[in-house]
């Protein structure tokens, strides 16, 4: 439909039409091959970019053609044939009025005016879809993976305890990603569950949430026992460049760095070692839930799959900014 449109239109409105898709397209594309070193994009881009250039090479002959229509080397714009020169008037004989014809540069700018908007949209719409107001961060995901049921009775016992989805609205923020070092990737996805601690038999209440991004992965969880962080450092192996202690918020805090798991599903192939494996190490900041360390804590750990490690100073900025956002239900 709009290839058949565009073959009806004037050749005054369809070749600015040409000139200004093929330029924004080719632009835009041009600049998202550069950004991301992608060749394929880059050739598109080029096609994009050289059908610009013919339509502009046309119109520039059409108007040399409206300008010098005596020229015989000059086509006419809408066939391509070489004008004939126009007839001479007989002897005595009236000329003819002569038929007004549009106006060229008229069509052009209402070819522009009306398809100007077409190209913002075309330009802006990523930027908008991937920015948030005042469009230098990115948006978050939305957070997925809520109760769908009852909650533990665990945190009927802990009225304190906050849920996963709680802690997702406050990890997931649109300046996360600048928080981690990486402000120009935007998240894959974000996860919210209310879980129990492992080996306490349900009792004791501890709410995750996990947002992923390409490079790294932020996981933020709140443990609601009666183990303060002072007693966790002593528990601790110390004597470690990665294990140190910190006051964060008011509140004791200790960076320490462990290995994932991995898991993989053995389909029979000889060379796997186990259904679970070391994964890339992640370092953590365990941070008390109040200023007087009277029991429990929050974990913030991040990891990537290389196995490359953030700054302390990433788990900091991501404590100071998501920690205060956190509803405080002891405070009710």
């Amino acid at each position: 439909m709009l290839g058949l449109l565009l073959r009806l239109l004037p050749f005054w409105v369809r070749e600015p039409v040409f000139i200004l898709v093929g330029s924004v397209f080719g632009v835009r594309i041009m600049y998202l091959a550069a950004h991301e070193r992608n060749w394929t994009a880059a050739g598109i881009g080029t096609a994009f970019l050289v059908f610009t250039a013919v339509r502009v090479h046309t119109v520039v002959r059409a108007l040399r053609a409206r300008r010098n229509p005596g020229r015989p080397d000059q086509p006419d714009p809408a066939d391509g044939t070489v004008p004939q020169p126009l007839p001479q008037p007989r002897p005595g004989a009236v000329p003819a009025t002569p038929k007004k014809e549009p106006n060229a540069w008229g069509q052009a700018f209402a070819a522009v005016a009306l398809f100007g908007g077409l190209a913002a949209a075309v330009w802006v719409a990523p930027h908008m879809t991937a920015a948030d107001g005042d469009g230098n961060t990115a948006a978050p995901a939305s957070c997925s993976g809520g109760e769908d049921g009852k909650l533990p009775k665990a945190y009927a016992r802990t009225p304190k305890a906050v849920t996963g989805d709680e802690l997702c609205e406050a990890l997931n923020r649109s300046d996360l990603a600048q928080l981690v070092g990486t402000p120009d990737e935007r998240a894959t996805s974000a996860t919210g569950t209310s879980g129990t601690s492992a080996l306490t038999d349900g009792k004791v209440a501890e709410p995750e949430a996990r947002v992923e991004f390409d490079t790294y992965t932020v996981n933020l969880s709140a443990t609601y026992n009666k183990l303060s962080v002072a007693q966790y450092v002593k528990m601790m192996k110390t004597g470690g460049e990665y294990n140190r202690t910190d006051t964060i918020l008011g509140r004791p805090a200790v960076f320490s760095s462990d290995p994932t798991m991995r898991f993989e599903i053995n389909l029979g192939s000889k060379d796997s070692s186990g259904p679970v494996e070391e994964g890339p190490l992640a370092r953590t900041l365990t941070v008390a839930l109040d200023k007087k360390d009277a029991g429990g804590y929050y974990d913030i750990t991040v990891w990537s799959r290389s196995g490359a490690l953030p700054d302390d100073g990433v788990l900091l900025n991501i404590a100071e900014e998501v920690l205060p956002t956190v509803p405080d239900r002891a405070a009710r």
